[in-house]
C-alpha cells in the first residue's frame, strides 16, 4: 500500500471545497478510465486475453507481480489520437492520457545514457503520450509460486484396452518429467487411430544426445521402451512411445494441435529452479543456438501464441530478457512455414544465464552497452518506438482493486481511473469560488482538495500558474507511484478557466 503522510491523509478524509457548483462560471473535467483498443492483449493467470473479451471470472497481472481479480470492465466511444509504444516484449495502442509505469529520463542529459546512472532514478506513472523513446518501462516478474510434487496418472484403460501397459498411479514432477515435457511440447505428434494410438517425438539425426536422454526419461518414468526410427532422406530421428493412455495424458495436459499447444497452469508457478529443465527440453526441441556471429544470439520458434508468451515469463523469472517477433507466413525454398512467433536473446546476460540452463559454455567476445537490467520485482528495458494514430471507435478499460494496475504483453499500466472536476466562479478577474468532485484514489481526493485551496483568490492568470509540482509540495510529499493525481489536479483547474475564457469569448 502507498504511504501517505499525515497531511494527504488530512486532506482525503476532510477535504474542502468538495462539492458541485450548479451555477459555475467554468467547469473543468480530466482523466478518463477507459483507454485500451479492444484487441490489446492483457496477461491473465496465465494467458493472454484480448481486453474486450476478458471479464469478472478473470485474474490478471499486476504490477507488483501477483494476480489480482478483475473487478469490472467498460467500455465507452472513443474519437481522438492513439499513442503506440513498443519495445522488445511487444507494443501497447493506448489513449495518450493513459498511465504507464516508467521511468523518465532527463533530458539532453549525457550521463542518463549510462545505464549505472538510469538505475539511480525513481519510477512513476506517466501519461503514454509524455513517454518517447529511450524511456524505461518496468514489466513485473510474476511472483506467484507453488511446488507440486507429483499428479495423479488418472487416464482410465478403454473398454476393449487389453494391451496397455500398466502405468504409474501418480507422475513426479521433477526435473526428468519436466524435461521430458519439453521435448514432448517442442517437437511431438499424437496418432490417435484406433489401433496405432501413439506419441511421436522427432529429432534432428544428428542430435543424438537428445535420442538418448529422451529413451531413458520415458524408460524411467513410465517403463516404457520406446522405438526409435532414424529417417536418413528426411534427416530425422523419432521416438515412438505406444501407449494409448500416455498418449491421451499429454493430449490432456498440453493440448492438441500444434498451434494449441500450451503448459499447464501448475508449471507456470513452478519452483524457478524446477522451471530450468522445462525451459531446456522446451529449447532442444524447437530452439537453436548460435554464438559463433557477430551479436550471439539463441531463439526458439513456435507457432502457438499462448506458448510463446508462457515461454515469455518463464523466461523473466530466469532474469532473461526476451525478444518477441511476429512472423507471418511464408514461402523458403519451396516450403510453406505458418505464421509464427520467435523469441531472440542476445544481451550479454541473458545469454549468459540461458546457456547456463542449456549446459553450454559461452564466454562473450564483446561486451556491447546493457541496456535492459533486472532486479528482484521488474525487468527494466528501454521504449523503442512511439507513435500517434487516428483512431475512432471502442475502447476498454478494466477495474482492479487493490493494485489498480494490470500488465498487457509489453507494458505496465495503471487503472486507477481518477476523474476531476473542478468548477470556478469568477469575480473581476479572480477565482472567488471553487469546488471539485473527484472519483478516484486517497491522492486524486487530497490533490483535488490542496489545488482548491492554491487557487482561491488568485487572478486567473495566477492560477494557471499553479503546476503539479506546486500542489505536490504543498501536500509535503507524495508517493512517486501517485504524483500523476497532482497532473490531475492542476491540469482540471486549467481546463475550467479555459471554459470560463471560451465561454466569456
Amino acid at each position: 500500500m502507498e504511504q501517505y503522510n499525515e497531511k494527504v491523509l488530512e486532506m482525503f478524509r476532510n477535504p474542502k471545497n468538495m462539492g458541485e457548483m450548479k451555477d459555475a462560471d467554468g467547469v473543468g473535467k480530466v482523466g478518463n478510465p477507459r483507454c485500451l483498443l479492444p484487441t490489446e492483449k492483457i496477461h491473465t493467470n496465465p494467458e493472454l486475453i484480448q481486453i474486450s473479451k476478458l471479464d469478472k471470472t478473470k485474474k490478471v497481472l499486476n504490477h507488483k507481480g501477483g494476480y489480482s481479480q478483475v473487478e469490472e470492465t467498460s467500455r465507452r466511444k472513443y474519437n481522438g489520437n492513439i499513442t503506440i509504444l513498443k519495445n522488445q516484449l511487444g507494443n501497447v495502442s493506448l489513449t495518450p492520457e493513459h498511465l504507464v509505469y516508467a521511468i523518465k529520463l532527463p533530458d539532453k542529459k549525457q550521463k542518463y545514457f549510462r545505464t549505472k546512472n538510469k538505475k539511480k532514478l525513481i519510477p512513476a506513472w506517466y501519461h503514454a503520450e509524455n513517454l518517447e523513446k529511450r524511456d524505461i518501462i518496468l514489466y513485473p516478474i510474476p511472483k506467484k509460486t507453488e511446488d507440486v510434487k507429483f499428479i495423479s496418472f488418472d487416464i482410465p484403460k478403454l473398454k476393449y484396452d487389453f494391451k496397455s501397459k500398466d502405468l504409474p498411479n501418480k507422475i513426479p514432477i521433477n526435473s526428468e518429467f519436466l524435461r521430458l515435457s519439453g521435448y514432448f511440447l517442442a517437437e511431438r505428434h499424437i496418432s490417435e487411430r484406433k489401433c496405432n494410438n501413439h506419441i511421436s517425438i522427432c529429432f534432428n539425426i544428428n542430435e543424438k544426445e537428445y535420442v538418448k536422454d529422451t529413451f531413458q526419461l520415458v524408460k524411467k518414468l513410465f517403463g516404457i521402451d520406446a522405438k526409435i526410427e532414424e529417417d536418413v532422406k528426411k534427416n530425422t530421428t523419432k521416438i515412438l512411445i505406444y501407449s494409448a493412455r500416455l498418449s491421451r495424458f499429454f493430449k490432456r495436459l498440453f493440448n492438441k494441435g500444434a498451434q494449441n499447444k500450451e503448459l499447464p497452469d501448475f508449471m507456470m508457478f513452478l519452483p524457478v529452479e524446477k522451471q530450468k529443465d522445462l525451459i531446456k527440453g522446451m529449447w532442444r526441441g524447437d530452439g537453436y543456438v548460435n554464438l559463433n556471429r557477430d551479436g550471439a544470439r539463441v531463439g526458439y520458434s513456435t507457432i502457438s501464441p499462448k506458448l510463446a508468451y508462457q515461454l515469455k515469463l518463464l523466461l523473466l523469472r530466469q532474469k532473461i530478457v526476451p525478444s518477441i517477433y511476429f512472423e507471418k507466413e511464408k514461402i523458403v525454398r519451396g516450403i510453406k512455414h505458418k505464421e509464427s512467433y520467435i523469441i531472440h536473446v542476445g544481451q550479454r546476460d541473458s545469454l549468459k544465464n540461458l546457456c547456463d540452463i542449456l549446459g553450454i559454455k559461452y564466454t562473450p567476445k564483446s561486451y556491447t552497452s546493457v541496456t535492459s537490467w533486472f532486479d528482484n520485482n521488474y525487468l527494466y528495458t528501454p521504449i523503442t518506438k512511439t507513435e500517434q494514430k487516428k483512431y475512432s471507435g471502442l475502447v476498454y478499460n478494466l477495474e482492479i482493486p487493490g493494485s489498480h494496475s494490470f500488465v498487457s504483453e509489453a507494458f505496465t499500466l495503471h487503472n486507477c481511473g481518477d476523474v476531476m472536476y473542478v468548477y470556478i466562479k469568477v469575480k473581476d478577474n479572480k477565482i472567488s469560488d471553487i469546488k471539485f468532485q473527484t472519483l478516484g484514489c486517497p491522492a486524486a481526493i487530497a490533490t483535488s482538495s490542496m489545488v482548491t485551496q492554491l487557487a482561491m483568490g488568485k487572478t486567473l492568470d495566477e492560477a494557471l500558474k499553479i503546476t503539479n509540482k506546486d500542489v505536490a509540495d504543498a501536500l509535503g510529499k507524495l508517493p512517486p507511484i501517485k504524483m500523476h493525481c497532482s497532473n490531475l489536479a492542476a491540469d482540471a483547474l486549467k481546463a475550467a478557466i479555459a471554459d470560463y475564457r471560451g465561454k466569456d469569448e
